[in-house]
C-alpha cells in the first residue's frame, strides 16, 4: 500500500506552527488537535517538526521556563521525509530504524500531510479486511 492511500483516507492537513511560536502555543496545538506532533514551517516551507516527546525532554533539563522558549529551540531540524509514491513498509521501516513516529509526505516539492505510526498500522491492519471485502464483492458480482 502506497502512503497515497492514507492520506486519502485520513485526509491532507497538516498543522504547523511558525519557528518563533511559543511552546506554551505549540502545546496548545498539539491539545487542540489532539496529535503528538507539529510541523515547523516558515511560509509553508518546512524547517522542522516538534512533538510531545520532544517538549518533556526539554522540559525536564530546563524547567517551566521552556514554556516561553520559541519552538526553534527544541524542533527537529534533520528532517526526514516521505512521498505520497512511498510504500507503508518503506516508511515503517525508516520509522522503525530512526525511532520517530511522525513523517511529513511531500508530493512534487511540496507538503501534502503528515503520517504517524499509527496511521502506517491502522493500514496494515485494515489491509487483509479491505482485500476481503474486494473479493466478496468479485465472487459475488458486486
Amino acid at each position: 500500500m502506497l502512503i497515497a492511500a492514507i492520506l486519502r483516507a485520513k485526509g491532507p492537513e497538516v498543522v504547523s506552527v511558525a519557528p518563533d511560536a511559543t511552546v506554551a502555543s505549540l502545546l496548545t496545538e498539539l491539545a487542540h488537535n489532539d496529535i503528538g506532533a507539529v510541523v515547523v514551517a516558515r511560509q509553508e516551507t518546512l524547517i522542522g517538526i516538534v512533538s510531545g516527546r520532544d517538549v518533556v525532554r526539554h522540559l525536564q533539563r530546563r524547567g517551566p521556563e521552556l514554556l516561553d522558549a520559541p519552538v526553534s529551540d527544541i524542533m527537529t531540524t534533520d528532517v526526514v521525509t516521505c512521498t505520497t509514491e512511498d510504500t507503508v513498509e518503506e516508511v515503517g521501516e525508516h520509522m522503525t530504524r530512526r525511532r520517530f513516529r511522525h513523517v511529513p509526505v511531500t508530493s512534487e516539492g511540496r507538503m501534502v500531510g503528515v503520517v504517524s505510526i499509527g496511521d502506517l498500522v491502522k493500514s496494515r491492519l485494515s489491509g487483509p479486511e479491505d482485500d476481503h471485502a474486494r473479493l466478496e464483492a468479485y465472487i459475488h458480482g458486486g
